[in-house]
């Protein structure tokens, strides 16, 4: 019953936010599930419309939203001379995270099938992709380099094998190269946030070029159904550039 929800929820509502809504939801769906196969009847407890809003305080109320940490756009060259210096499986995933513009888990999954070097391109399934649809990435010659270095050591189907026989990076991985680097105020997720805020601030790409490189999720759903293509041949130049910003080089001002 309600009581007996509220008894689990509210010790943690206000300290762990996130999870209790995630519980809450997941109650509710176990609850739905019970009615639906005849073991309770009536109105769902954990429901949240127009029932526990009336009892809890709104979750935007009380959570700070914590984005992740990124680095300055200004300072991502020095950053790489020194990451490059950095030895080791880790490091080479973060590099390669930061060329793509990719999440890290995409890299730390990322297979040599999905690797086409020759035609530069990784292609990443739609069931490893956040919003679930295929992805294609245009490598530059930096990325193509970094794998072909990786490619020397193939021990695994993984780009970026992990110790374990068979297995990917683990997800602490590119935080303790950070960390190894003095840098444990970032987070890798951050560097997506380094490179958009470059593209916005140093070059001329439309937006919708700079948020398909980053794989984010049309919100105008008229847009959506609309768009059929992937801009892939734009993101090429993008990417191309990013990579040259990184290592040091301006990037051309595209339009």
């Amino acid at each position: 019953d309600t009581g007996l929800v509220l008894k689990v929820l509210e010790p943690i509502w206000k300290t762990k936010t996130e999870t209790a809504t995630r519980l809450r939801g997941r109650i509710e769906s176990v609850l739905d599930w019970a009615t639906v196969r005849g073991y309770r009847e009536g109105e769902n407890p954990a429901r949240w419309k127009g029932h526990l809003d009336k009892l809890l305080p709104s979750p935007s109320k009380i959570a700070k939203v914590n984005h992740f940490t990124a680095l300055s756009y200004k300072e991502i060259p020095h950053f790489m001379q020194q990451l490059r210096n950095q030895p080791g499986i880790g490091a080479a995933a973060l590099e390669f995270a930061i060329l793509t513009a990719a999440r890290s888990g995409e890299v730390r999954g990322a297979l040599w099938p999905e690797i086409n070097i020759s035609e530069r391109l990784w292609l990443i399934p739609a069931d490893r992709m956040k919003a679930g649809r295929e992805h294609r990435i245009p490598l530059s010659d930096a990325a193509v380099e970094l794998l072909e270095r990786m490619k020397e050591h193939h021990l695994s189907e993984f780009v970026f094998p992990g110790t374990k026989q068979d297995k990917p990076l683990s997800d602490m991985s590119l935080t303790a190269v950070l960390k190894r680097m003095e840098r444990g105020d970032l987070t890798a997720h951050g560097f997506r946030s380094t490179f958009r805020d470059w593209a916005s601030e140093t070059t001329a790409y439309p937006q919708e070029v700079c948020e398909m490189a980053l794989a984010h999720t049309i919100a105008n759903k008229v847009e959506a159904a609309y768009r059929r293509g992937d801009l892939f041949d734009k993101r090429i130049r993008l990417m191309s550039d990013w990579a040259s910003y990184c290592n040091g080089m301006t990037a051309t001002i595209q339009s």
